[in-house]
């Protein structure tokens, strides 16, 4: 799989910017051959009841939309 780990952190950068208005963070913990992101919500993302929501809803669609390759996004 060709490289996007610039491509996924310029879409997380974004991503990061709403999640800050509410206390949040996101950290990319890894992408895998299979275009599986794993990624770390922290701050008060971390023990929040809507981030499940909030990582397929929002964070998943918004990779999948800008970075070809992209098929899922995890929580780790």
């Amino acid at each position: 799989m060709p490289n996007f780990r610039s491509e996924v952190e310029s879409v997380l950068e974004v991503i990061r910017n709403a999640l800050r208005m509410d206390g949040g963070d996101i950290e990319l913990v890894d992408i895998n051959d299979d275009g599986v992101v794993s990624v770390r919500l922290t701050g008060s993302c971390a023990g929040c009841p809507f981030s499940q929501m909030t990582l397929k809803n929002f964070v998943e669609r918004e990779l999948k939309k800008n970075v070809d390759g992209i098929r899922e996004v995890v929580a780790v």
